[in-house]
């Protein structure tokens, strides 16, 4: 069982995955692969667990432990779990618990990206995306409508920020996902060239004269396709989509020119799916 440990002092150590680590410190908080990062909410942790993500530690509200916690606490073993009342632990946090629950996990090792998409047909590829709102919802739509993987780069947003997680619904632990290159020389090549050798044709997402439309024949009939997203404002850089095998478009109606991505995400998503 878990060891329940009434919290009475804010500067416990033990606290500061949830309380003063930034993302960038939980992630890097022991090896760069052996980081951690915080679940939010019964359902997105119970993800987690089921898709053998490991828990380290647990804070919640006090009501929680013999409430909507319950099953989740019978799953995690002996680790420690934090608890207090409602306001405490805003205070704590600096924000309001999401469903009252917070869950320390372990990041697993990314699998190559030769790895994840030897079998996939349909990949979505993340690039610059700032904002882990849009990462999340990206996620969330590449869940629902059946993208195999999402690769993203070197310059997006962490997929395991909280924020991010959240946003998901827990989603991003059901989708495979890596980083595309370690180093932003590495995007857009070698990056295109290794999908290419998997026998991907890549569709850069993008505004453009020569664009052709997301409903051209084409692109439904490619065995093999990589989406590609870019970031917020000015999307996708000029090197990325002139390495892109397609330029496309989402035909738009009352003069509005684009979609936000996480939109526009899953417009192409539902497009392009396999057939």
């Amino acid at each position: 069982m878990p060891t329940i440990i009434e919290i009475t002092d804010f500067a416990m150590p033990e606290l500061d995955a949830f309380a003063r680590l930034t993302e960038a410190q939980l992630r890097s908080r022991q090896e760069a692969e052996q980081g951690i990062f915080i679940a939010e909410s019964p359902k997105v942790i119970e993800r987690a667990l089921n898709a053998g993500y490991e828990p380290v530690s647990l804070l919640m509200e006090r009501r929680h432990i013999t409430g909507q916690a319950a099953g989740i606490l019978a799953r995690c073993g002996e680790i420690p779990v934090y608890t207090a009342d409602e306001e405490l632990l805003a205070a704590l946090t600096g924000y309001p618990l999401t469903r009252g629950v917070l869950c320390a996990m372990r990041r697993p090792p990314l699998p190559e990206v030769e790895t994840l998409c030897a079998t996939a047909r349909r990949v979505a590829v993340l690039e610059g995306i700032v904002d882990p709102t849009n990462v999340g919802a990206a996620f969330r739509s590449a869940a629902a409508l059946n993208i195999d993987a999402v690769l993203v780069t070197p310059t997006c947003c962490d997929p395991l920020y909280r924020r991010a997680v959240r946003v998901s619904m827990g989603t991003v632990f059901q989708v495979p996902w890596t980083r595309i290159g370690s180093a932003c020389a590495q995007w857009p090549q070698p990056g295109m060239e290794r999908l290419r050798a998997l026998g991907f044709k890549t569709a850069a997402m993008a505004l453009s004269e020569q664009a052709v439309s997301i409903e051209d024949e084409r692109l439904m009939a490619e065995e093999k396709l990589a989406i590609v997203l870019g970031t917020e404002g000015d999307g996708l850089s000029p090197r990325t989509i002139a390495a892109c095998d397609y330029t496309v478009r989402i035909p738009m109606s009352h003069q509005v020119d684009s979609l936000n991505v996480a939109a526009a995400s899953a417009v192409a998503f539902w497009q392009l799916r396999a057939r």
